[in-house]
């Protein structure tokens, strides 16, 4: 079978940006694929040899080189480490998408892959599927099924074990008012995303969201008819629908006044905030699109950039040591480090730890988990492993994917360290209400 030779004339990985990289190396130690495969092709630098011999025509788009490409978990480390300043995102992404138009995937993995980009995006068939989901723990499934599905297909297999605990409340939709005015005096008028996969899986981070925001001044904005943000297909190159998921948030939002646009999920901001770029060659929505990224906040960035004008209240009775994971498309996409930690900061008696390597992935990056199974898993392992070793009584993620890995492999441990997103601790400050399960056994946190 000849392979196909070079990419299309649709937005090639730019030469210009392959050239800026001088192969200096400084990339391997903060990549992720490349530490735990230990290969030079699973590197930023060796994918960025591939593209390079791929525009010349030395080589095609093969099974060999898509699994090296595949491999990369688009985790950004290595654009924060590059003393060059290669735009190592873009080329991902466009060698993605090339990738998406250009190979043919086997029959099986194609099947699964379009399985989840129709499902996934979309929190309307998440929501019909719940119950099914619900029920299939509820008989105890979970403890045989994936190890068999895993023989039929990995991907199948680590989606059905991953799946994070399901309670009966969150079979029932949130039906959430347009407009939550703010309590006393208006400060800022913002728009809430809901998110898709959050919305079912932790909705209470979505309404510990809302009432902090209130609580600081700000009357929210929550359209009805939101979707998907587009992170899960735009970073795996199915650029069509990412493209129509991105219109349609858009038009959910564009009709209303709003100060910023705020967003509890790091994967889903960088995407966001990337939305000028997704809609460049769309006449229409261009400038729509920057305009709508430019009024895109982290829920930290947020918070963090204001007065919050309410007091915080202790979490324990005693000094409360938390550890706060990066997730990397806060870290590395949005450079959003330091204003979630000088947010917990300011909860009294809370003491906040670092562990190590926290700037390398926990491996979920959206959906690679399912997609690399083998290579999350190790990743998910070094991370949990990290944070415990911090001795810290409470976990704190930014990123529903990130959560969901780690209480995952907490799980697997059997440690009884509770996860939540910091908003949710801020959340519970304000309204002073102190944690009520540490050193319990672990569940998925839904306070």
């Amino acid at each position: 079978m000849t392979a196909v030779s070079g990419f299309d004339s649709q937005h090639p990985p730019a030469q210009a940006v392959i050239d800026t990289c001088v192969h200096c190396g400084f990339c391997l130690t903060t990549c992720p694929s490349y530490r735990t495969l230990g290969t030079e092709m699973d590197s930023p630098r060796g994918r960025i040899y591939q593209m390079d011999a791929i525009n010349q025509g030395e080589i095609g788009l093969n099974a060999t080189t898509v699994s090296h490409f595949d491999s990369c978990l688009g985790c950004l480390a290595c654009v924060t480490a590059c003393p060059s300043g290669v735009r190592y995102d873009e080329l991902i992404g466009a060698t993605r998408a090339q990738i998406q138009r250009n190979y043919r995937r086997p029959w099986p993995e194609t099947l699964v892959r379009g399985l989840m980009f129709q499902l996934l995006p979309y929190p309307e068939r998440l929501r019909l599927l719940a119950p099914s989901l619900w029920l299939y723990q509820t008989l105890g499934l979970p403890r045989w099924l994936p190890p068999l599905l895993r023989r039929i297909s990995p991907t199948l297999g680590a989606m059905s074990g991953l799946l994070p605990p399901l309670r009966f409340s969150q079979l029932l939709p949130r039906l959430w008012p347009e407009v939550l005015p703010a309590p006393g005096e208006r400060r800022y008028r913002v728009g809430v995303i809901l998110g898709c996969v959050q919305r079912l899986f932790n909705p209470a981070v979505n309404a510990a969201t809302v009432r902090v925001l209130r609580a600081v001044g700000c009357e929210v904005i929550i359209p009805p008819q939101q979707g998907c943000c587009a992170a899960l297909p735009q970073h795996q190159g199915e650029i069509t629908q990412a493209q129509t998921l991105a219109r349609w948030l858009i038009d959910s939002f564009r009709h209303y006044e709003l100060d910023a646009i705020v967003i509890n999920a790091s994967g889903c901001g960088h995407t966001l905030k990337e939305y000028g770029q997704i809609l460049a060659d769309d006449p229409e929505y261009r400038q729509i699109a920057q305009d709508f990224s430019r009024k895109v906040k982290d829920v930290q960035e947020f918070l963090a950039s204001i007065e919050l004008n309410v007091p915080l209240y202790p979490l324990a009775t005693e000094p409360l040591t938390v550890v706060y994971q990066d997730a990397c498309h806060l870290i590395h996409g949005q450079k959003i480090s330091l204003q979630p930690r000088q947010l917990l900061r300011r909860i009294p008696g809370l003491e906040l730890r670092e562990p190590l390597d926290a700037a390398l992935c926990c491996g979920s990056a959206g959906v690679y988990n399912f997609l690399q199974p083998d290579t999350a898993a190790e990743l998910g392992r070094q991370k949990v492993s990290h944070l415990l070793n911090t001795g810290a009584q409470v976990i704190a993620s930014a990123n529903i994917g990130c959560s969901i890995q780690i209480q995952h492999y907490l799980r697997e441990q059997g440690a009884s360290v509770p996860v939540y997103h910091p908003v949710q601790l801020l959340d519970r400050a304000i309204r002073r209400l102190p944690l009520e399960n540490i050193g319990h056994p672990l569940q998925l946190n839904l306070l």
